[in-house]
């Protein structure tokens, strides 16, 4: 099953429609797909290796465009719903002392959350809910993904072909590695929030 779906996406990486498509998931998994873009960004560059900075810029700019998305889900959404549960619950003084930490240290988080395989989107949600400056949000963002997909990108361009033969000798344990990395990283997430 793994090698028929590794197969597919070689295929649609090499499609006229691979850009589109990678834009599309690299948007909604910075506010609410689960899957990272790199499941579309790998193969595509193994596919067309010389195509690897333009991919990268995809990646990038559709993600962060995404990012907005998410932080305008957290800013309008808690407001409406988050806010007044806590203030029922008589918690809402406990979360001005996190927007506070928040305010100060939050950015190395979003930095953080954007150059790993931590769920950005959870990020970028809550940066909207706690009103995190939209300025350092966006410029951080842009660092941080680029950073990112520029990397993941420009060295299966270097190591090109080689790199192709070591997907496909170790597709199964690449699989569970990545898997267990996605679901490691929701874990992290319900321990820190």
């Amino acid at each position: 099953m793994l090698k028929k779906l590794y197969d597919w996406l070689m295929a649609l990486a090499a499609s006229k429609h691979a850009p589109a498509s990678l834009s599309a998931v690299s948007f909604a998994e910075s506010s609410f797909f689960p899957l990272p873009p790199d499941i579309l960004l790998i193969p595509m560059v193994v596919a067309k290796r010389q195509h690897w900075f333009i991919y990268a810029t995809i990646c990038t700019v559709s993600s962060v465009l995404g990012a907005f998305v998410g932080y305008a889900i957290g800013a309008l959404l808690f407001q409406l719903i988050g806010m007044p549960i806590l203030e029922f619950y008589g918690s809402a003084h406990a979360f001005d002392r996190f927007v506070q930490w928040y305010d100060q240290w939050g950015g190395w988080g979003i930095f953080l959350g954007a150059v790993t395989p931590f769920p950005y989107k959870v990020l970028t949600i809550f940066s909207g809910t706690v009103g995190f400056n939209l300025l350092q949000f966006a410029i951080i963002s842009v660092i941080g993904r680029g950073l990112r997909f520029f990397l993941v990108a420009g060295l299966l361009y270097w190591f090109g072909e080689p790199i192709r033969l070591f997907i496909e000798k170790y597709l199964g344990p690449l699989f569970i590695l990545f898997c267990v990395m996605l679901i490691g990283g929701f874990i992290a997430v319900r321990f820190m929030f």
